[in-house]
Order: structure tokens, then sequence, then C-alpha cells
């Protein structure tokens, strides 16, 4: 059992409203490495057919967001306060709906998606059918300044301390052996690298390249994927470093743009060569939780989505 700080972790709310889909009306064209336009949906939005453990390739998006995606009020201006949510929010919080049809349901936050500073939530199908865009969802952010305690060099963010119990991690030799769905290289990794720190947001793999697709599989990459990045240390922004290791959670889908691709937001960094990743299909946030294609009712029988 991983021995953890998270009993002197402070528990807080915050709140956002569920965000309208974003597309520029003047220009909405989005131009792929090739030089061709396309229009196509974005992120924000309740995206009712695209959900956590879903191929994180294949949809006619740019970086759709599976679920429900939630961002601060129009009316607050103050960073700080957006800050609030983004940065406190973490993967695995509890979610529940304080307006509208079906106040009182309970979801669960799955990512952070930076620049447009959305967090993702995952509700039932039966509750999403019945949200509206702005009903508002307030979040138990817990899990900000998580420390394990038997890995001292291993920096921690962005995750609930419930679900990293549920990871399968075990500590090993003075190491951390990780399940994770795939490793790729830092070298690969494009828009969102050089930022100042990991606590909010994500960065995306790159796919434009297809040779570099096949050669890790990436085309078999789902939404909710526990990846392990080699050579990545996030602990002060998203660099390159020889030897170090970021563990990431696929956050939302791919897209066209050079540079972008598939999210990941960072939920475990270090510069030492501690961290072990060992392959595991199932690594999945959906399987960890229950949710998403991963449920016990739509999977029925299948290993995968």
């Amino acid at each position: 059992m991983l021995r953890m700080n998270a009993k002197n972790l402070v528990m807080q709310s915050v709140i956002g409203s569920i965000a309208q889909p974003r597309i520029l009306l003047k220009t909405p064209y989005l131009v792929d490495p090739d030089g061709n336009a396309h229009v196509m949906p974005g992120t924000g939005g309740i995206t009712y057919n695209v959900a956590i453990g879903d191929p994180a390739l294949g949809f006619i998006g740019d970086h759709v967001e599976p679920g429900v995606s939630i961002t601060c009020d129009e009316s607050v201006k103050d960073p700080a306060r957006q800050g609030g949510l983004s940065i406190l929010a973490c993967i695995g919080n509890e979610a529940r709906v304080v307006s509208g049809r079906v106040a009182g349901s309970k979801g669960i936050v799955t990512g952070k998606h930076g620049g447009v500073e959305h967090i993702m939530i995952n509700f039932a199908p039966s509750v999403i059918e019945k949200l509206t865009i702005g009903d508002r969802i307030q979040i138990k952010a817990y899990g900000q300044g998580l420390r394990l305690r038997d890995a001292p060099d291993v920096s921690v963010m962005n995750i609930d301390p419930g679900l990293l119990r549920k990871m399968g991690i075990v500590h090993q030799n003075k190491q951390l052996v990780v399940p994770v769905s795939f490793v790729i290289p830092s070298s690969i990794m494009g828009s969102g690298i050089g930022s100042c720190h990991s606590f909010s947001g994500d960065y995306d793999i790159q796919i434009a390249d297809r040779e570099i697709v096949n050669k890790y599989g990436l085309q078999d990459l789902r939404l909710g994927d526990v990846i392990a990045i080699m050579d990545a240390d996030c602990r002060y922004g998203r660099s390159r470093r020889t030897g170090a290791c970021t563990i990431g959670i696929v956050v939302h889908a791919s897209c066209i743009t050079s540079g972008h691709g598939p999210g990941v937001t960072v939920i475990m960094t270090t510069e030492k060569k501690v961290i072990v990743p060992k392959i595991d299909q199932e690594a999945n946030l959906a399987k960890y939780l229950d949710v998403g294609r991963f449920r016990k009712a739509a999977r029925a029988g299948r290993r995968r989505p």
C-alpha cells in the first residue's frame, strides 16, 4: 500500500458552469500540417458520444473533450479565482450538479485542459441527457500537495488520493512500479511544453508523423489511458531531461493542427530513475473508476472499447 500524506490535505469547494462549445465565427477554419482547411467540433459543451475509454484518435473533431466540460463563469475576471478551479480540481474528485433539472447528481473529474481552462467530468448517460449548457457543477477539490512518504523524489499533482490507490502502483526496491498503457518519448510531446508549471491543463502528443504513430502504437491510444513519458521532467513546468519520467492521463482527443494531438494531464513526475513503467493494456482511468466505456453495464465482455 502506498503511504501518503492524504490526511493532511485540504478539501475545498470549487465551482464552474458547463461551457458552450468554442469555435471562431469569422474564421472557423483549422489548418492541418498539409495545408488543408477544416471546420469541425472542438472543445467545450456536453459531448454525448465521446467518453473515457473511447479511442483518442479517429473522431472528426479538434481537442474534443469527453463527457461534460466546465469552466469559470464569464463574469469571473479575476485570474486568481479562475485558478482556483483550474488548479485545485484534481482527476478523481467528486463533482455534483448544483443547478438545473438533475441537481444533486454526482460525477467524477476525468481531466484538465489548458488554454481553454476546462475541467472535464464524467456523468452517467442518464444524467448527461438532462444537463444543460450553463448548469453549475461544484467539485470537492482534493489532491494538490499530495506526497508519497516512501518516494520523496516523486512529485505528485492533479490526482485524488483515492484514485491513486486504485492504480495498482507498487513501491518496490526503492522504486515505484506504475502500470501504464503506453510508454512514449518526450521528443514527441508538443503544445504545452515550456509551461511554467504542471498543476493545471495538459500537454499534447504530436501525431502528425504517421511513422511515429505506428512505431509507438498510438493508433490504439484511448481517452483515460495512463501513460509514461520518458525523459520528461514536469516538476517546475514541462521540459525534457534525460533520465526523468512523467506519468500522465490522456484527457482529450486528438486534433489536426501542427504540434498538437491527444492531451496529457501530468499526475506524477521525477527527474530521477525511480519510476518504472509496467505495461498493462487496462491501465485506464475508466477501468479504475468504473466509468465511460469500462462501466460494468457497457463492457458486455469486451476487453477493449
